[in-house]
């Protein structure tokens, strides 16, 4: 999909999908899943299988034994999970390496898993709340690479996600929440994860899920996932705001917030 004109005219250039997950998503979208067809896309990039089982055997997985094939990652996390680590790698590799932006990726991997095994417990698309999750920030790797003089320190200026949109807009006329939207909508992701990544700092400052946004789940599981992240006190008061505004059950919400999260800290625990 083209990435807006008026963001063009911006002259912040929007990353162009890598082949490898192109053809990964053909793969996902088929009626069969083809297991081997997708070990064999992954495996055939070298440096990129070679970082998916990087991130595999990781303490966020606490997988027990050393995962050593991309076919062995899929028996023990299945297709959603190996596929979102993989999308994840090709993002990360589609922008230069810079330790600032390394807090971005370490919560885009937590808030992917958090969220997708979320929407699965709430029978919400799990792949699609999973790529939510992981792109949510990704506008801000987009102004690193085109201000990487400049926007390191905004990131280190702002306390939250609302007053760094007012700094981007100030500097640059556009936001990363923007940004971030453009990338997935121009690397096909599905609306509602769009949607979700476009109005995610909106969401986090208010708890209010704009009236524009038709699938409004993800939206949800996006603000259970950051209060999980960065507000677990308010954890219960923010179920009670945010799951009636998206036609879910409080309780349910509450429920899979929490077995998420306990399900993560169980496996870093295990890959320590």
């Amino acid at each position: 999909m083209p990435v807006d004109p008026q963001l063009r005219s911006l002259d912040i250039e929007i990353p162009t999908q890598p082949e490898v997950l192109v053809k990964l998503s053909l793969l996902m979208a088929a009626e069969d899943v083809d297991l081997p067809a997708i070990s064999a896309l992954v495996e055939s990039d070298m440096a990129l299988a070679a970082a998916v089982l990087k991130a595999v055997n990781s303490s966020l997985y606490g997988l027990q034994g050393r995962v050593q094939t991309v076919h062995q990652a899929l028996t023990y996390l299945g297709m959603r999970e190996v596929a979102a680590i993989t999308f994840e790698m090709g993002l990360r590799a589609a922008f230069p390496p810079a330790a600032e932006l390394e807090p971005v990726w370490a919560r885009a991997s937590q808030r992917g898993l958090l969220m997708g095994r979320m929407g699965q417990m709430l029978g919400v698309d799990p792949w699609a709340a999973h790529s939510a999750g992981l792109f949510e920030e990704c506008g801000k790797a987009v102004l690193y690479r085109h201000a990487s003089a400049h926007y390191p320190a905004m990131l280190r200026a702002a306390t939250k996600d609302a007053e760094l949109v007012q700094l981007e807009h100030t500097a640059f006329g556009v936001s990363h929440d923007a940004l971030g939207a453009a990338l997935c909508e121009s690397w096909g992701l599905a609306p509602a994860a769009v949607a979700s990544v476009r109005h995610h700092v909106h969401l986090q400052d208010t708890l209010i899920i704009p009236d524009v946004v038709q699938r409004r789940s993800i939206c949800a599981i996006s603000v259970m996932a950051w209060s999980l992240m960065n507000q677990p006190e308010e954890l219960e008061e923010i179920a009670r705001t945010i799951a009636p505004q998206a036609q879910l059950d409080e309780t349910l919400v509450l429920r899979a917030a929490r077995r998420v999260s306990e399900q993560l800290q169980e496996a870093q625990a295990r890959g320590r």
